[in-house]
C-alpha cells in the first residue's frame, strides 16, 4: 500500500494563521485541524511585554506580514524606548530600508547589549513542529504557506506591485488550481523570506487560496460549475473577490477591508457579476484594482455569490451564501492551499493526486 500524500497547509492571515494537515487516507473532517493567533498578532504581544518592562528591542529575523507587529513597534518607539533591527527584519515596517531608519530605527546586524530579542517571521516552524509533536503527529516533509505580498520595487510604489502581481497570475493560468508555485517572483519579498525559513515550500497567495477552498463547498461548487459564481474573500486585512465559471477566473477586484462597507462590497460585487466592473472603478474606490480577462464581459453575468473570511459579517446583510467547505469556514484558505498543492504534485511527478473539489453535484 502506498505512502499516503502529507501536506502541512498554513493560511498566514492578520488575524490567525489557520493549518490543516493534510493526510489523504483520511477524510478532511478527520484532518488536524489548528486556528492560532497569526505571527504578526504574537510577535505584537511579545514587543508589548518589552515595552511595559521599559527594556531597548531588538528585532531579529526576517522580513513578515506588518499589522499588529508594526503597530507595537511604532508604539515602543513612540514611548521613547530604543529599537534596533537586522535589515531583513527591519523590512516589516517598510522595504525602503531608509524610511525605517527615519523611524528612529537603528541597523545592526548584533543585537546591541541589553537589549530584548524578538524573532520575527510568517512561520514559526520551531513550534508548530513542537506542538504537533506533543500530540504524537509528525509533521510532513511537505510545507504549503499562503501569505499576502504586496511586492516591492524601489522604482514602483506596492499597490502598483501588488496589481502587477495580480495581473501577472491571472497571465500565467486563469485556472485557480493552478496559481502555487515553489518560486516565487523576485518583488515577492514576503514570499521569498517564507521560502527561506521553509525550504522547500510550496507558496501561493491567500487570495486565490480562499477562492479555491470556497468551491470545495458542494454548494458553491455547482453554482460554480451551471451558472457561474462570484467568491468573495473578506479577510481581517483585505477584500479579495473573483468570478469564476467552474476552475476559470474571468475577473477579480482586491479592496482594503478598513475601507469597504457593506454598500460599496455590494456595488463592487454587482459590477463584477454582470461584466461592467472596470480597473479605475476599483482604484476610485480605494482598492488594489481589478483584473479582467478577454473573456471576461462575454462570460458574464455570475449570478451566484459565496462569500467566507473572518469578515464576512460586513456582507451579511446583503443575503449571499456564506462557504464552509467540510463544515469549517476558518480554513477555506488551507483547503484551497491543500488542493493548489495536489495539482502542482500532480504536475510534478506526472501522478495522479487526490483532489478536495466536490466529484459529483450535491
Amino acid at each position: 500500500m502506498e505512502n499516503p500524500v502529507r501536506i502541512l497547509a498554513i493560511d498566514a492571515g492578520a488575524g490567525t494563521q489557520d493549518i490543516v494537515l493534510y493526510e489523504s487516507n483520511r477524510t478532511p473532517e478527520n484532518c488536524v485541524k489548528l486556528v492560532l493567533p497569526s505571527q504578526t498578532q504574537i510577535v505584537a504581544a511579545r514587543i508589548r511585554a518589552i515595552t511595559i518592562r521599559g527594556n531597548p528591542l531588538y528585532l531579529a529575523g526576517t522580513l513578515m506580514g506588518g499589522g499588529a507587529s508594526s503597530e507595537a513597534i511604532r508604539a515602543h518607539l513612540a514611548a521613547g524606548l530604543p529599537v534596533s533591527a537586522h535589515p531583513d527584519a527591519a523590512r516589516t515596517l517598510h522595504n525602503d530600508l531608509e524610511r525605517v531608519r527615519a523611524l528612529g530605527i537603528d541597523l545592526t546586524e548584533v543585537p546591541p547589549l541589553g537589549a530584548e530579542v524578538v524573532w520575527l517571521g510568517d512561520v514559526d516552524v520551531a513550534a508548530l513542529t513542537t506542538a504537533l509533536r506533543l500530540f504524537e503527529v509528525e509533521p510532513p516533509a511537505l510545507w504549503a504557506i499562503a501569505v499576502q505580498d504586496h511586492g516591492y520595487d524601489e522604482h514602483e510604489a506596492a499597490h502598483e506591485y501588488r496589481y502587477q502581481f495580480l495581473r501577472d497570475l491571472l497571465a500565467q493560468t486563469n485556472d485557480v488550481r493552478f496559481l502555487a508555485f515553489r518560486t516565487p517572483p523576485s518583488y515577492l519579498l514576503r514570499m521569498r523570506a517564507v521560502q527561506r525559513l521553509v525550504p522547500g515550500c510550496v507558496l501561493m497567495d491567500t487570495g486565490p487560496a480562499a477562492v479555491l477552498g470556497a468551491l470545495c463547498d458542494p454548494v458553491v461548487w455547482r453554482a460554480a460549475r451551471h451558472e457561474g459564481a462570484v467568491v468573495v474573500n473578506v479577510g481581517n486585512m483585505h477584500t479579495f473577490a473573483v468570478a469564476v465559471r467552474g476552475v476559470q477566473i474571468y475577473g477579480l477586484f482586491e479592496h482594503h477591508t478598513g475601507g469597504i462597507t457593506s454598500q460599496v462590497l455590494q456595488e463592487l460585487v454587482n459590477a463584477l457579476q454582470f461584466g461592467r466592473l472596470t480597473h479605475d472603478q476599483v482604484i476610485h474606490l480605494g482598492g488594489h484594482g481589478a483584473v479582467l480577462t478577454a473573456e471576461y464581459r462575454r462570460a458574464a453575468p455570475f449570478p451566484f455569490v459565496a462569500i467566507t473570511g473572518p469578515n464576512r459579517a460586513l456582507a451579511r446583510s446583503l443575503g449571499w451564501y456564506e462557504a464552509a467547505p467540510y463544515g469549517d469556514m476558518m480554513v477555506t484558505g488551507a483547503y484551497g492551499l491543500v488542493e493548489a498543492t495536489l495539482r502542482l504534485l500532480e504536475q510534478e511527478t506526472g501522478k495522479r493526486q487526490p483532489t478536495l473539489l466536490p466529484q459529483a453535484d450535491s
